[in-house]
Protein backbone atom coordinates (compact mmCIF):
# COMPACT_ATOMS: atom_id res chain seq x y z
CA UNK A 1 0.00 0.00 0.00
CA UNK A 2 1.17 3.79 -0.71
CA UNK A 3 1.97 5.52 2.29
CA UNK A 4 -0.60 8.57 2.58
CA UNK A 5 1.99 11.29 2.97
CA UNK A 6 4.56 10.95 5.61
CA UNK A 7 3.75 11.98 9.44
CA UNK A 8 6.13 12.87 11.74
CA UNK A 9 7.13 9.51 13.83
CA UNK A 10 6.65 10.26 17.13
CA UNK A 11 2.90 9.82 17.57
CA UNK A 12 3.40 5.75 15.95
CA UNK A 13 4.20 4.45 18.92
CA UNK A 14 1.17 5.68 20.78
CA UNK A 15 -0.95 4.61 17.64
CA UNK A 16 0.16 1.08 17.69
CA UNK A 17 0.43 0.54 21.55
CA UNK A 18 -3.60 1.89 21.36
CA UNK A 19 -3.91 -0.79 18.57
CA UNK A 20 -2.50 -3.57 21.01
CA UNK A 21 -4.16 -2.47 24.04
CA UNK A 22 -7.53 -1.59 21.97
CA UNK A 23 -7.43 -3.14 18.82
CA UNK A 24 -9.68 -4.06 16.36
CA UNK A 25 -10.23 0.06 16.13
CA UNK A 26 -11.34 2.44 13.93
CA UNK A 27 -9.04 5.46 12.89
CA UNK A 28 -11.72 7.89 14.10
CA UNK A 29 -11.71 6.18 17.59
CA UNK A 30 -8.04 6.52 18.16
CA UNK A 31 -7.93 10.21 17.11
CA UNK A 32 -10.53 10.80 19.88
CA UNK A 33 -8.27 8.46 22.34
CA UNK A 34 -5.25 10.78 21.56
CA UNK A 35 -6.62 14.31 21.04
CA UNK A 36 -5.09 14.35 17.43
CA UNK A 37 -7.42 14.46 13.81
CA UNK A 38 -8.25 11.45 11.99
CA UNK A 39 -6.40 12.28 8.89
CA UNK A 40 -2.98 12.47 11.23
CA UNK A 41 -3.93 8.84 12.69
CA UNK A 42 -4.39 7.56 9.45
CA UNK A 43 -0.93 8.63 8.27
CA UNK A 44 0.58 6.77 10.74
CA UNK A 45 -1.60 3.59 10.80
CA UNK A 46 -0.61 3.29 7.02
CA UNK A 47 2.74 4.03 7.95
CA UNK A 48 2.75 1.23 10.54
CA UNK A 49 0.82 -0.81 7.90
CA UNK A 50 3.88 -0.26 5.88
CA UNK A 51 6.11 -1.49 8.37
CA UNK A 52 4.10 -4.82 8.54
CA UNK A 53 3.00 -3.91 12.19
CA UNK A 54 -0.88 -3.03 11.60
CA UNK A 55 -3.28 -4.45 9.66
CA UNK A 56 -7.55 -4.04 9.04
CA UNK A 57 -10.71 -5.57 7.65
CA UNK A 58 -13.50 -3.81 6.33
CA UNK A 59 -16.64 -3.52 8.76
CA UNK A 60 -19.79 -2.75 6.76
CA UNK A 61 -21.96 -0.49 8.64
CA UNK A 62 -25.15 0.59 7.04
CA UNK A 63 -25.27 2.06 3.79
CA UNK A 64 -21.95 3.78 3.69
CA UNK A 65 -18.57 3.25 2.93
CA UNK A 66 -17.00 0.42 5.17
CA UNK A 67 -15.14 1.39 8.52
CA UNK A 68 -11.72 0.04 8.94
CA UNK A 69 -10.73 -2.06 12.08
CA UNK A 70 -6.87 -1.25 12.72
CA UNK A 71 -5.01 -3.69 14.66
CA UNK A 72 -1.26 -5.01 15.62
CA UNK A 73 -0.05 -7.68 14.08
CA UNK A 74 1.85 -10.67 15.28
CA UNK A 75 5.13 -8.88 13.96
CA UNK A 76 4.26 -5.88 16.16
CA UNK A 77 4.82 -7.95 18.89
CA UNK A 78 8.68 -7.59 18.64
CA UNK A 79 7.65 -3.20 19.22
CA UNK A 80 6.83 -4.65 22.91
CA UNK A 81 8.75 -5.84 25.76
CA UNK A 82 9.36 -9.82 25.97
CA UNK A 83 11.06 -10.96 28.47
CA UNK A 84 14.10 -11.87 26.13
CA UNK A 85 12.07 -14.40 25.04
CA UNK A 86 14.72 -16.30 22.93
CA UNK A 87 16.94 -16.88 25.89
CA UNK A 88 13.92 -17.80 27.97
CA UNK A 89 12.57 -20.30 25.29
CA UNK A 90 16.15 -21.74 25.11
CA UNK A 91 16.67 -22.52 28.66
CA UNK A 92 13.17 -24.01 28.79
CA UNK A 93 13.88 -26.82 26.19
CA UNK A 94 17.66 -26.80 28.36
CA UNK A 95 15.60 -27.99 31.48
CA UNK A 96 13.55 -30.20 30.15
CA UNK A 97 16.40 -32.06 28.13
CA UNK A 98 17.94 -32.10 31.78
CA UNK A 99 15.21 -32.69 34.36
CA UNK A 100 12.59 -34.13 32.17
CA UNK A 101 8.88 -33.02 32.45
CA UNK A 102 8.88 -33.39 36.03
CA UNK A 103 11.87 -31.25 37.02
CA UNK A 104 10.52 -29.06 34.71
CA UNK A 105 7.21 -28.50 36.49
CA UNK A 106 9.16 -28.57 39.95
CA UNK A 107 10.73 -25.80 38.20
CA UNK A 108 8.12 -23.86 37.53
CA UNK A 109 6.19 -23.87 41.02
CA UNK A 110 9.41 -22.58 42.50
CA UNK A 111 9.24 -19.62 40.46
CA UNK A 112 5.46 -19.37 40.61
CA UNK A 113 6.00 -19.71 44.47
CA UNK A 114 8.57 -16.60 44.58
CA UNK A 115 6.49 -14.49 42.23
CA UNK A 116 3.31 -15.19 44.74
CA UNK A 117 5.50 -13.47 47.93
CA UNK A 118 6.32 -10.79 45.70
CA UNK A 119 2.79 -10.23 44.39
CA UNK A 120 1.17 -11.36 47.90
CA UNK A 121 3.55 -8.17 49.58
CA UNK A 122 1.32 -5.17 47.34
CA UNK A 123 -2.51 -7.29 47.03
CA UNK A 124 -2.61 -8.65 50.58
CA UNK A 125 -2.66 -5.10 52.18
CA UNK A 126 -6.15 -4.61 49.77
CA UNK A 127 -9.53 -4.92 51.82
CA UNK A 128 -11.58 -5.57 48.54
CA UNK A 129 -12.03 -8.01 45.51
CA UNK A 130 -12.03 -4.59 43.06
CA UNK A 131 -8.70 -2.83 45.30
CA UNK A 132 -6.92 -6.54 45.01
CA UNK A 133 -7.25 -7.09 41.61
CA UNK A 134 -6.41 -3.69 40.74
CA UNK A 135 -3.40 -4.28 42.34
CA UNK A 136 -2.50 -7.51 40.37
CA UNK A 137 -3.29 -5.66 37.29
CA UNK A 138 -0.57 -2.75 38.56
CA UNK A 139 2.12 -5.41 39.36
CA UNK A 140 1.34 -7.47 35.62
CA UNK A 141 1.42 -3.98 33.56
CA UNK A 142 4.75 -3.14 35.01
CA UNK A 143 5.97 -6.95 33.88
CA UNK A 144 4.83 -5.72 30.60
CA UNK A 145 1.26 -7.18 30.12
CA UNK A 146 -0.54 -4.12 29.26
CA UNK A 147 -2.98 -4.83 31.66
CA UNK A 148 -6.56 -3.31 32.40
CA UNK A 149 -9.56 -4.01 34.73
CA UNK A 150 -13.06 -3.69 33.74
CA UNK A 151 -16.40 -4.02 35.90
CA UNK A 152 -18.33 -7.03 33.92
CA UNK A 153 -21.91 -7.12 36.07
CA UNK A 154 -21.07 -8.34 39.30
CA UNK A 155 -17.48 -9.84 38.05
CA UNK A 156 -14.39 -7.99 36.90
CA UNK A 157 -12.47 -8.79 33.69
CA UNK A 158 -8.79 -8.36 34.01
CA UNK A 159 -7.43 -8.08 29.93
CA UNK A 160 -3.69 -8.48 29.51
CA UNK A 161 -2.88 -6.95 25.53
CA UNK A 162 0.51 -8.56 25.60
CA UNK A 163 2.48 -11.08 26.81
CA UNK A 164 6.14 -10.54 27.47
CA UNK A 165 6.63 -14.10 27.65
CA UNK A 166 4.68 -16.07 24.74
CA UNK A 167 7.70 -17.26 22.95
CA UNK A 168 8.24 -19.45 26.08
CA UNK A 169 4.77 -19.91 26.86
CA UNK A 170 4.48 -21.81 23.32
CA UNK A 171 6.66 -24.48 24.03
CA UNK A 172 6.14 -24.50 27.91
CA UNK A 173 2.02 -24.50 28.29
CA UNK A 174 2.62 -25.40 32.45
CA UNK A 175 3.85 -21.32 32.35
CA UNK A 176 -0.16 -20.76 31.39
CA UNK A 177 -1.10 -23.01 34.13
CA UNK A 178 0.91 -21.64 36.98
CA UNK A 179 -0.44 -18.08 35.99
CA UNK A 180 -3.84 -19.11 36.51
CA UNK A 181 -3.05 -20.41 40.06
CA UNK A 182 -1.15 -17.45 40.78
CA UNK A 183 -3.90 -15.73 40.53
CA UNK A 184 -6.44 -17.49 42.58
CA UNK A 185 -3.76 -18.02 45.36
CA UNK A 186 -2.97 -14.13 45.58
CA UNK A 187 -6.45 -13.02 45.63
CA UNK A 188 -7.74 -15.19 47.63
CA UNK A 189 -10.08 -17.75 49.24
CA UNK A 190 -13.68 -17.51 47.77
CA UNK A 191 -12.55 -16.15 44.11
CA UNK A 192 -12.89 -17.41 41.17
CA UNK A 193 -10.38 -17.09 38.32
CA UNK A 194 -11.34 -18.20 35.15
CA UNK A 195 -9.27 -17.49 31.56
CA UNK A 196 -12.10 -16.32 28.55
CA UNK A 197 -9.79 -15.91 26.00
CA UNK A 198 -6.25 -16.79 25.41
CA UNK A 199 -3.30 -15.25 23.06
CA UNK A 200 -1.84 -18.94 22.16
CA UNK A 201 -5.21 -19.99 21.31
CA UNK A 202 -5.05 -17.07 18.68
CA UNK A 203 -6.55 -14.62 20.53
CA UNK A 204 -5.79 -10.64 20.49
CA UNK A 205 -5.46 -10.56 24.36
CA UNK A 206 -5.86 -12.99 27.56
CA UNK A 207 -8.84 -12.12 29.43
CA UNK A 208 -9.83 -13.34 33.25
CA UNK A 209 -13.18 -13.14 34.54
CA UNK A 210 -12.86 -12.52 37.97
CA UNK A 211 -15.53 -13.41 40.68
CA UNK A 212 -16.52 -13.78 44.49
CA UNK A 213 -17.33 -17.88 44.35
Amino acid sequence: MTMHGTPPAAGRPAVLTLLKREGPVSAEALSQRLGVTAMAVRQHLYALHDAGLADYEAEVRGRGRPVKQWRATEKANAQFADAHSALASDLIVQMRKAFGEDGLDKLLRLRTAEQEKLYRAEIEPKRTLRARVDALARIRDREGYMTEVQRDGDALLLTESHCPVCSAARICTGLCREEIALFQRVLGKGVRVERLTHILAGAGRCTYRISEA
